[in-house]
C-alpha cells in the first residue's frame, strides 16, 4: 500500500503536499522549489523537460514549450478560440472535436500534457518520502464543469495515480484554513489563480466543512493580467518602431515572461522597468525595448479584469442568502490575490474586512488536498466535507428548453430522478441530451453528452413513463440513467463528453507515459556519465597544468592521449560502456599523476602536512589553493575539480541536475569556484 498525496494542479504552478505525523507538509521538488511550474518542454534531441527546467528554456524553444494547458482541459476546440491565440505552441482540432497540442509532428491531448506534470510531482514526492506514491486527491477550480473534471481525473490515471477524489480548490483552501477551528465560522474563499477564478462561501466548525455556495469564472486569472501588459508593451513598441512583437514567437515569449515579472513587482513597488535588449531587428539593426510601467497604469490596463471579479462574489453571497456582514473571515488564495487592486476590490465588497493572512496563497490548496487524502485514508479523523456542484445539470426537452434536474450549489454526492414522456405518437426511442449551465435554452449551455434509449413500447404521446436519474458522485462527476417504466428497458452513461478520452485512449496514454519514463531515466544516466566524463577530462588537464615539471613525459603523454580520446568519444556520441571504460583508465592516470607529484616523506615541503603525506588514520591530506586542507581516504584519489574523491563526482551532478540541465558548461572558471570546497586550517 503506497502513500497518498494532495496535488494542486494549477494553470501556472503546481504543488504537492502530504500528511506526516498528522500535519500537512508541502514537498519541495528536485530543484528545491516548493512550487513547480506547470510547463512541459520537448527539446530538439527528443528529451522531455517538466517544471523549472522546461520554463528556463522557453524563450529559446517557444513552439515546443507547453504552458497554461489547464485552460484547454475538457474543452472543445471551438471553445478556445481566444486562448489558442495567446500561447506560443500549436493548438489544433482533434478528430473528436477536442483540443490537441501539436509538438514535433506528434499530437498530445491536454490530459497527456497534464499527466506529465502530475508524474513529475509524483516522482518528487516519492523521492522525498522514500516510498511509492499510489493515490492522490487532485484539486480543480470550483467552476470546472463535468468534462473538465473528468479530464483531470484521466490525467491522474495516465500519470499512474489512483485518483481518490477530485475536490474544489476553494474547498481545499477552507480545509487547510479551518482544520483546527472549533467555533463555527462563515468564511469566504476568494481564489484567483493563474487561469481561473472561484469564490466559495463555507460554514466551518468542529470538523465540518459545508459549502453554502460557489461561483466563478474559468477564463479569468493571472495570465490575463500578463496579457494586458503584453498588449500594451507590444502596441507601444509597434507605434515606436513599426514592428509587432506578437508576430515573433520568441519575442512574444520573452515579452510574456517580462510582463509576469513586472506584474509581480508592481504588487510591492509603484513602478517597474521592462528592459528587453535585442528583442528584434530590422534592416537598420537590432532593436531594444525599454519601458517604465507604473502601478497606476497597470491598474488602468487591468481594471476590466478586476471588475470581472465583482459579479461572482455578489452571486456567491446571493446564493448563500448572506450579506457581507455575516462573513467572519475572508481567505485569499492564489498568487494573483497579491495584486493591490484585487485586494482593494475584496475589501470594498466585504465592508472593509481585512483578509486573513495566516495561509500561504500559493500552497494552501495543496495542503487542503493533502488533508482530504488523509481523511480518505483514515489518517485524519473527525473531518466531514460537504461540497457542492457548481452549475445546474439538466436535459433538453421539447422546444429546446433546458429542464434542470440538479440545481447549482446542491450538496454532493446527490441523486435526483424525474419522469419524462415522449413527444410524438408511436415513438419507440428517445435521445437524451445532457447539459450543464444556467441559461434557459439548452443550446446556450454546455453539452456534456448524449445517449439513446431504445425499445419503448409504441403508445400515444405523453403515455410512456421514462425515468431519468442524475447521480453525481463525490468528485462532482455525473452518471445518467434512463429507464422505461413499462418495459424495464434501461440505458445508462457516465458523462465523459466527446472531448474526453476513451478507456482505450487512457490505457494507451498510460503505456506511452511509462515508456517515456524509462526513456527519461536512460537519458539522465547518459547525461550523468557524459557530465562526469567532461569533469574528469577537466580535472586531469588542470592537474597536469598545476604539476608542470613534476610529471614525467610518459605519464603526461598517456594522460593527454586519454583525455583527447575521451573528448572525441563524447563528441561522437559513443555508447556508455565505451565511455565508462576510457573514464576508468583516465581515473587511473589521474591517480598516477597525483602520486608522481608527492614529495618523499621527510622532505619538509610546506605544501604538505608536517607529519608527511599521511594524516591520522591513514588518510591523505591535500592543501588546496586557499591554504585549507582536505582529508581524503587513502584509497580514494582526490579530484581538484570537485574538491572531493573522484568516486563522489557523480553526486555533485545528481544534486545540481547535471550541467546540461543547469545551463552551464563544465569548463568555465565560475563552475570550478562554485564546486571547489575550501576548509579552514
Amino acid at each position: 500500500m503506497g502513500k497518498s498525496v494532495g496535488i494542486d494542479l494549477g494553470t501556472t504552478n503546481s504543488v504537492v503536499a502530504v500528511m506526516e505525523g498528522g500535519q500537512p507538509t508541502v514537498i519541495s521538488n528536485a530543484e528545491g522549489g516548493r512550487t513547480t511550474p506547470s510547463v512541459v518542454a520537448f527539446t530538439k534531441s527528443g528529451e522531455r523537460l517538466v517544471g523549472q527546467l522546461a520554463r528556463r528554456q522557453a524563450v529559446l524553444n517557444p513552439e515546443n514549450t507547453v504552458y497554461s494547458i489547464k485552460r484547454f482541459m475538457g474543452r472543445r476546440f471551438s471553445e478556445v478560440d481566444s486562448e489558442k491565440k495567446l500561447v506560443s505552441y500549436n493548438v489544433k482540432e482533434g478528430v473528436d472535436g477536442g483540443c490537441k497540442v501539436s509538438i514535433q509532428g506528434k499530437d498530445y491531448s491536454p490530459e497527456e500534457i497534464s499527466a506529465m506534470i502530475l508524474r513529475k510531482l509524483k516522482e518528487d514526492a516519492e523521492k522525498y518520502l522514500g516510498e511509492k506514491v499510489t493515490g492522490a486527491v487532485i484539486t480543480v477550480p470550483a467552476y470546472f464543469n463535468d468534462s473538465q473534471r473528468q479530464s483531470t481525473k484521466n490525467a491522474g490515471t495516465i500519470a499512474g495515480l489512483d485518483v481518490l477524489r477530485i475536490i474544489n480548490e476553494p474547498t481545499a483552501a477552507a480545509l487547510a484554513y479551518g482544520m483546527d477551528k472549533k467555533d463555527n465560522e462563515v468564511i469566504l474563499v476568494f481564489d484567483l489563480g493563474g487561469g481561473t477564478f472561484d469564490v466559495s462561501i463555507l460554514e466551518v466548525g468542529d470538523g465540518v466543512f459545508e459549502v453554502k455556495s460557489t461561483s466563478g469564472d474559468t477564463h479569468l486569472g493571472g495570465d490575463d493580467f500578463d496579457h494586458c501588459i503584453v498588449s500594451w508593451v507590444a502596441d507601444e513598441f509597434t507605434n515606436l518602431e513599426g514592428i509587432d512583437l506578437r508576430k515573433d514567437r520568441q519575442a512574444l515569449q520573452r515579452l510574456t515572461e517580462a510582463a509576469e515579472k513586472a506584474k509581480i513587482e508592481l504588487s510591492s513597488v509603484t513602478e517597474t522597468n521592462i528592459s528587453l535588449p535585442f528583442i528584434t531587428a530590422d534592416t537598420s539593426g537590432p532593436k531594444h525595448l525599454e519601458m517604465t510601467l507604473t502601478r497606476a497604469r497597470f491598474d488602468e490596463l487591468t481594471r476590466h479584469l478586476v471588475e470581472r471579479c465583482r459579479a461572482p462574489m455578489e452571486q456567491a453571497l446571493k446564493d448563500a442568502k448572506l450579506s457581507f456582514e455575516a462573513l467572519d473571515e475572508v481567505v485569499l488564495v492564489g498568487g494573483s490575490t497579491r495584486i493591490p487592486a484585487v485586494q482593494a476590490l475584496v475589501a470594498s465588497l466585504t465592508g472593509g474586512k481585512e483578509p486573513n493572512q495566516t495561509v500561504n496563497p500559493d500552497e494552501v490548496v495543496s495542503v487542503g488536498a493533502a488533508i482530504q487524502a488523509g481523511v480518505l485514508g483514515g489518517e485524519v479523523k473527525g473531518v466531514v466535507l460537504l461540497d457542492v456542484t457548481p452549475l445546474s445539470l439538466g436535459i433538453e426537452t421539447m422546444g429546446g428548453v433546458m429542464t434542470k434536474l440538479v440545481e447549482r450549489n446542491t450538496t454532493i454526492p446527490t441523486r435526483k430522478t424525474e419522469v419524462f414522456s415522449t413527444a410524438e405518437d408511436g415513438q419507440t426511442a428517445v435521445d437524451i441530451y445532457v447539459f450543464q449551465g444556467e441559461r434557459p435554452m439548452a443550446r446556450d449551455n454546455k453539452l456534456l453528452g448524449n445517449f439513446r434509449l431504445d425499445g419503448i413500447a409504441p403508445a400515444s404521446r405523453g403515455q410512456p413513463k421514462i425515468e431519468v436519474t442524475f447521480d453525481i458522485d463525490a468528485n462532482g462527476i455525473l452518471n445518467v440513467t434512463a429507464r422505461d417504466q413499462a418495459t424495464g428497458k434501461e440505458q445508462k452513461i457516465t458523462i465523459t463528453a466527446s472531448t474526453n478520452m476513451s478507456k482505450d485512449d487512457i490505457e494507451r496514454a498510460i503505456r506511452e507515459a511509462e515508456s517515456h519514463a524509462s526513456d527519461d531515466r536512460s537519458r539522465k544516466e547518459e547525461a550523468d556519465v557524459r557530465n562526469e566524463g567532461d569533469s574528469i577530462c577537466y580535472a586531469v588537464e588542470r592537474q597536469i597544468k598545476e604539476l608542470g615539471e613534476k610529471v614525467s613525459a610518459g605519464e603526461k603523454s598517456r594522460a593527454e592521449m586519454l583525455v583527447s580520446d575521451l573528448r572525441q568519444k563524447l563528441k561522437d556520441g559513443a555508447d556508455l560502456d565505451t565511455l565508462k571504460s576510457i573514464m576508468n583508465e583516465l581515473r587511473g592516470a589521474l591517480v598516477l599523476l597525483q602520486q608522481a607529484a608527492r614529495p618523499a616523506p621527510g622532505e619538509g615541503d610546506d605544501e604538505w602536512a608536517d607529519d608527511g603525506e599521511y594524516g591520522a588514520d591513514g588518510e591523505v591530506e591535500y592543501q588546496d589553493d586557499q591554504g585549507g586542507y582536505e582529508t581524503q581516504a587513502e584509497d580514494v584519489p582526490y579530484d581538484p575539480f570537485t574538491g572531493t574523491g573522484i568516486d563522489n563526482q557523480a553526486g555533485m551532478y545528481e544534486e545540481s541536475g547535471g550541467h546540461e540541465e543547469a545551463g552551464f558548461t563544465a569548463s568555465g572558471d565560475e563552475v570550478v569556484d562554485a564546486e571547489f570546497r575550501q576548509t579552514d586550517e
